[in-house]
């Protein structure tokens, strides 16, 4: 049997895509289902190709008895002598079968069962393709729209962008060129089903594999990136060789490298920083192009902090409707709160507590900026530091080992004055205690044996009206203390992510987390509807979701305020 065998075989390789050898046993399938329609049975059918698959031979096998009881299986003596002249009773035969001798029923119930194969095994084909791309770019062409989704021509098979994983900017006419990201690939009983994304932040890495050579070979690595798809993007960059500047790398020579990544995005902002193991610094370049003057880390814990900006740059830090500040805050892990520098100082933290926390994560190789002269001390009135230069104190060593006695001896200080010196030293100087030498400890150890006379000087010292000399123990006492708990109060968390909402059920959680939902924001941005089109996600879901958010979230509206 022949007829063009081959032909039709190269122009189903060519034309599905399937293997040479999945099509030879899909024609096998349909002589053996048309066999079996016609004879009720096909196990003893045998079907044989030539060796360059140009010609297919249906057989039955039939064995010699001398009375026939099966005439589909068995085969008279007389009969078979017809076909071999050798042959004996026990032995078998195998009889060709012309398959134009099938009924049309017969045939057709066959080419239903080949169509059924071939689409399974394109099905499968198609599948193991493209199950090993996910994560990676594709380019198809616009084919349709349906209730916001656009079907995508990807040459073989079809591709679904589904609204949600659309930007809001962009908008497509039939046979439109678009680049996406190969988000998710499933087998349904309708078919192959391949999710396409623009929204998610590997498309946008992926972007910027293409246009920054840097980031393809490894020379420099995205260490996260964060987006509002539509709006702004921000990505933080790192180098591993210290020649090369990773935001250069990314920019490009004037900006030629970013600007093929805005086109590709339809104009949606980017923000290229680059990554410090330093979260103060990290901060301050994450809240860019707003230029913050000063990164106070309040809780370590609770990884909260306070950006420090000028009143200018206030609208530009915070962003349209809190974007820049939300980005930045999914960019470094922190919860960032933006003052201006009027606002910080009216906040109730000490200058000690300021300095303090902001040294919380400070580099042990960084040296703070030390004083050591009266003249520097903050707040000292200029005609005390002149009135100390006359006796020949100008540094804060001498000035501290000085007793209240001594300084009131001094020529032109008054009690007052005292007072005064010992307030800013205090609130200034941090005095380290260091541990005592041998001759120190016998002078303790004789000082324990003498608590009287202690005493009796203490007393002694009270009677005339005098403060006590300031010594080590009594400034550390008297250096307020600043308790984490004062400096944080009022500051509440914020939460970004769906899985922080209380009273959240998980099994909502990971519906959400499934289909690339788990912001607040972008669940805020859902209707009932498209809510309940998500599998796993019910009507009764739907109005649970609603009802903890109306309860949790705060939805500020605010005026629009340019982010450039």
């Amino acid at each position: 049997m022949t007829s063009g065998l081959s032909e039709a075989i190269r122009l189903l390789v060519q034309d599905k895509g399937i293997s040479e050898e999945l099509v030879m046993k899909t024609i096998e399938e349909f002589l053996l289902a048309a066999y079996k329609k016609k004879f009720g049975m096909n196990e003893n059918a045998v079907v044989r190709f030539s060796e360059d698959g140009s010609e297919v031979t249906l057989f039955a096998q039939k064995r010699i008895v001398e009375e026939i009881e099966d005439p589909v299986t068995e085969i008279s003596l007389e009969e078979a002598l017809t076909y071999n002249e050798e042959c004996e009773v026990g032995d078998e035969l195998l009889i060709e079968i012309n398959p134009k001798e099938f009924d049309r029923i017969a045939v057709q119930s066959a080419k239903q069962k080949a169509r059924q194969t071939i689409r399974e095994i394109q099905k499968d084909t198609l599948f193991s393709e493209y199950k090993d791309k996910v994560g990676e770019m594709i380019i198809g062409y616009y084919q349709r729209e349906r209730n916001g989704n656009i079907y995508v021509d990807l040459g073989k098979t079809e591709g679904l962008m589904p609204k949600r994983y659309q930007s809001p900017r962009e908008t497509y006419r039939p046979n439109d060129r678009i680049k996406a990201l190969i988000y998710e690939v499933n087998k349904t009983p309708s078919g192959l089903q391949i999710i396409l994304s623009r929204t998610h932040t590997e498309f946008v890495k992926r972007i910027f594999e293409l246009e920054v050579p840097e980031i393809y070979d490894k020379t420099v690595e995205i260490y996260k990136i964060v987006r509002e798809p539509g709006y702004r993007t921000k990505i933080a960059v790192y180098s591993n060789r210290d020649d090369v500047d990773p935001v250069g790398a990314c920019v490009g020579l004037k900006g030629v490298r970013i600007q093929g990544v805005v086109r590709e995005l339809e104009g949606e902002k980017i923000d290229i920083l680059k990554f410090e193991n330093d979260p103060r610094a990290f901060i301050k370049n994450a809240l860019s192009p707003a230029e913050v003057a000063q990164v106070v880390v309040l809780d370590e814990s609770k990884r909260q902090a306070l950006a420090v900006v000028p009143e200018t740059q206030l609208s530009l830090a915070i962003g349209k409707q809190g974007l820049n500040v939300r980005l930045a805050n999914r960019l470094v892990d922190w919860n960032i709160d933006v003052k201006t520098e009027a606002q910080f100082l009216e906040m109730d933290i000490s200058a000690e507590s300021k300095r303090a926390v902001s040294a919380l994560f400070r580099d042990f190789d960084e040296e703070e900026e030390e004083i050591s002269r009266v003249e520097e001390l903050p707040d000292v009135p200029q005609a005390l530091v002149e009135v100390l230069a006359k006796n020949n104190i100008e540094l804060i060593e001498d000035l501290v080992s000085l007793t209240d006695e001594e300084l009131e001896g001094l020529e032109g200080v008054t009690p007052d004055d005292v007072q005064t010196l010992k307030r800013i030293i205090s609130e200034t100087i941090e005095i380290i205690e260091e541990g005592p030498s041998e001759a120190e400890a016998e002078t303790e150890a004789e000082e324990e044996e003498q608590p009287e006379e202690e005493l009796a000087e203490e007393e002694a010292v009270e009677a005339q009206g005098a403060e006590p000399p300031v010594t080590e123990e009594t400034a550390a006492e008297e250096e307020p203390q600043v308790e984490e708990e004062e400096i944080v109060e009022g500051e509440e968390e914020e939460i970004t992510l769906i899985s922080e909402l209380p009273n959240i059920p998980q099994h909502i959680v990971t519906a959400l987390n499934e289909h690339g939902i788990d912001d607040i924001v972008d669940l805020i941005n859902l209707t009932d509807a498209e809510l309940t089109r998500i599998p796993g996600v019910s009507q009764e879901d739907v109005e649970v979701i609603k009802n903890i958010i109306a309860e949790t979230v705060d939805i500020i509206e605010q005026d629009d305020e340019d982010e450039e």
